[in-house]
């Protein structure tokens, strides 16, 4: 059993010596620096649509695929209450009209020409009896009888005026603000029609008829026919290093096996605090024959590229800074460009020099 044993010890030993003893020599080579990044595909101007009113869905208008221009209904959206009120406004404006009340000043006017022809009657009596008085004829109770009826109708003719142009203004006054209600309350009807605010394609509707709407969920989704952005989420450790017109080489799964490329447009300056990545936003240098929003992508951002450099393994790095040499020796080398698999020494080694391996 011990026998047995041994020759297995043995090979386990010279196993893990020989893992120990992997080496290699640097090599010059291109090396490409580049940040990772994922996103997903979006429309240009893509946005949801969302419903300023509350109501219940009433006719969707559009299906999903549909091209539509600015100003195009989507949805119709059913309220009673918000019926009613229009009904009422449109009533109030009609009573509050001026020609509906023409009647009303019809009749001030009557009785302003009534007060005057009073007044023009008390006026002639009163001018005959202050003669009669100043021929000796007649008492003085009469004359103060006539001009005080004179004044009286002076009183009430004024009155009689007075009462028609406030009429005049209260009619004007309510039959405008009236008309305004009603603008208002058409304004309001018009936003239980949700219209598209951009030229663009609907490529989802989120919303069936007979569906309640509110304001704070969106009803569709629409966005540019043909145009599309990358938005990229990169880490905060590197997005110090990416800037706009740097080259992007991505991954699609609805095209698995294709490589495209890209160019960094926008770097948006403010930090997801959940996520703690920032939105990068890139175009294709030649897109896809067919491209939906919200396809998912992988991308590297392309940092910085560098032909015939000495390259190393990563995993032959120790703290960043030392490799092992054949001889034992931890050497201390200046390092350049990495990328997943590699690192550029700038100084430190030579193509000559066999370096090991570190033990995991």
């Amino acid at each position: 059993m011990v026998k047995s044993v041994i020759p297995l010890l043995a090979a386990f030993l010279l196993f893990a010596c020989k893992k120990k003893t992997e080496k290699t020599n640097p090599t010059q080579e291109k090396i490409t620096e580049s940040v990772y990044a994922s996103g997903v595909v979006k429309s240009n101007n893509q946005y949801q649509v969302f419903s300023t009113v509350n109501g219940l869905v009433k006719e969707v208008l559009v299906t999903e695929g549909d091209v539509v221009k600015k100003g195009d209904p989507i949805l119709k959206i059913s309220n009673v209450t918000a019926q009613l009120n229009n009904e009422n406004a449109q009533i109030t404006a009609d009573y509050s009209s001026v020609a509906a009340n023409a009647d009303r000043l019809n009749a001030l006017k009557i009785d302003i020409d009534i007060a005057k022809t009073k007044m023009d009657n008390d006026a002639s009596l009163a001018e005959r009896q202050r003669n009669l008085w100043n021929q000796g004829i007649g008492t003085r109770n009469e004359l103060d009888q006539r001009e005080l009826s004179y004044k009286n109708s002076v009183n009430a003719y004024k009155a009689a005026q007075s009462r028609y142009a406030d009429l005049q203004r209260q009619i004007n006054f309510q039959a405008k603000q009236s008309q305004k209600n009603l603008e208002i309350s058409n304004s309001t009807a018009g936003d239980y029609t949700i219209r598209s605010e951009a030229n663009g394609k609907v490529y989802n509707i989120l919303k069936e008829k007979g569906e309640m709407v509110n304001t704070q969920s969106p009803v569709a989704l629409v966005g540019d026919a043909t145009g599309f952005t990358l938005e990229l989420q990169v880490d905060e450790y590197d997005i110090v290093r990416v800037q706009p017109g740097q080259k992007v080489v991505l991954t699609m799964d609805s095209y698995k096996g294709r490589v495209f490329e890209a160019t960094v447009q926008k770097i948006n300056p403010i930090m997801n605090a959940q996520s703690k990545s920032f939105l990068v936003e890139a175009i294709f240098v030649t897109p896809p024959p067919a491209l939906y929003p919200n396809l998912t992508t992988e991308a590297n951002i392309v940092i910085a590229v560098k032909d015939k450099v000495l390259t190393i393994p990563r995993s032959y790095l120790i703290d960043d800074s030392y490799v092992i040499l054949a001889s034992k020796e931890k050497r201390k080398v200046t390092t350049g460009l990495k990328d997943y698999q590699k690192v550029e020494i700038i100084n430190g080694l030579t193509v000559n020099d066999i370096i090991l391996k570190p033990a995991q």
